[in-house]
């Protein structure tokens, strides 16, 4: 039942390539920007963006910022208490239908928590290439993780719950 890192899992330097990478196709792209409303032409109208700049439709931002924070999860935040910030968020080079985008994270700081240091907060850098090796994306977040003590108590208790039900009888 373990699935993420615990505080002491970090060091400060450590860099986590995120596998595997994510094809994101025309499909993706128009359920997302439906499902959030986005109904910019430059995102959804190919004649439209035929007479952008690039000529081709763009796949929306946060769309990309979703698949990579996704792809982050297993390595940096699986075992997250919560996401405290982000912050830095940059989109730096155009996504088009059919990009493959991979991502890597760097850890860049630890510390723990001065009100509770059963856990501790976590500082990456996580930053997203396409199959051709250029940056499409940067961010920074900060991530309330447990501590291994405090990580074997929750399992504990969860796998307590599963053994016995929820009202305490044995299943």
């Amino acid at each position: 039942m373990s699935f993420g890192r615990c505080y002491e899992d970090f060091a400060v330097g450590d860099v986590y390539k995120h596998w595997p990478g994510r094809t994101i196709t025309e499909y993706d792209d128009m359920l997302f920007c439906m499902l959030t409303m986005n109904h910019n032409p430059l995102h959804i109208d190919a004649n439209y963006a035929a007479h952008t700049q690039h000529k081709q439709r763009l796949v929306v931002g946060a769309l990309v910022f979703s698949i990579v924070l996704g792809m982050s999860v297993p390595d940096v935040s699986g075992k997250a208490i919560a996401n405290l910030e982000f912050e830095e968020v940059k989109h730096l080079a155009p996504t088009f239908h059919g990009d493959t985008i991979y991502a890597e994270s760097r850890v860049l700081d630890k510390r723990l928590s001065s009100s509770k240091p059963d856990r501790g907060i976590v500082t990456v850098e996580t930053v997203a290439y396409n199959q051709r090796g250029e940056k499409v994306l940067s961010y920074r977040r900060r991530v309330l993780v447990p501590t291994r003590a405090l990580d074997e108590e929750l399992q504990r208790q969860i796998r307590t719950r599963i053994e016995h039900g929820r009202d305490g009888t044995s299943v």
